[in-house]
């Protein structure tokens, strides 16, 4: 059935028009920017389709490009951008919101903080936060993004920043795609030079985090947690 067909307070624009967005479902409001179906399904059964194909998981969904988007028939070029970008809108609102209390006292913080701006990624990235003496985040920096591990990063470029933040301790953050939190070799050599490196300053490596998907594991800790 075309949308034209369905009731006024059924359709999704409408819909949010009358009763807010929150009411709609995930496949109602992509279906807003689908905004159209093809032959023999309207734009929520298109967008059914598209959430079905990313597992109905829209965290799936914000790892696709909108060049793969576009495989799923409804979906073209504009209507990708579109989804590509509330998609993103989305994950920065999470990352923002994360960083209005951003008071860290133990790795559950850092996953609380960190989760929105990792969770879903392909690739691997990796971040430093910068903290002041009664544990506050001063800054957030990302250090690499798109490489296989975190060897890459410069400790110099860590000191650097956290002297001129005038932190008082370093918590390094990166993602493993793979799904496993264990820290290989590579993670564990980055670690011990980065320590080294901040502890000539007297600065302190207050943790270095590995977020997996639906997993975290701690340095500090030395132990795997779930994260949702």
């Amino acid at each position: 059935m075309k949308l034209k067909d369905w009731s006024a307070e059924e359709r999704p624009r409408e819909k949010l028009l009358l009763r807010g967005a929150k009411v709609l479902s995930n496949a109602e409001l992509l279906a807003i920017f689908i905004s159209s179906g093809t032959a023999g399904t309207n734009a929520v059964d298109a967008a059914q389709e598209l959430l079905s194909s990313a597992g109905g998981r829209l965290t799936e969904l914000c790892t696709r490009t909108p060049k793969e988007l576009t495989r799923q028939r409804s979906v073209g070029p504009a209507r990708a951008v579109a989804i590509a970008a509330a998609l993103e809108l989305g994950r920065r609102y999470l990352a923002e919101a994360a960083m209005r209390k951003p008071t860290v006292n133990g790795p559950e913080d850092v996953v609380d903080m960190m989760l929105p701006i990792l969770k879903g990624l392909d690739h691997e990235e990796c971040w430093a936060l910068y903290l002041n003496r009664a544990n506050v985040v001063t800054g957030r920096e990302k250090l690499t993004s798109g490489t296989q591990d975190c060897t890459l990063i410069e400790p110099k470029q860590v000191v650097r920043r956290a002297l001129d933040e005038r932190a008082k301790a370093v918590i390094l953050v990166h993602n493993h795609p793979s799904g496993s939190p264990l820290p290989g070799e590579a993670d564990i050599k980055a670690t011990r030079q980065l320590q080294l490196a901040l502890k000539a300053f007297d600065i302190k490596l207050f943790d270095h985090v590995i977020i997996a998907d639906g997993c975290w594991y701690s340095f500090q800790d030395e132990r795997i947690c779930k994260s949702e």
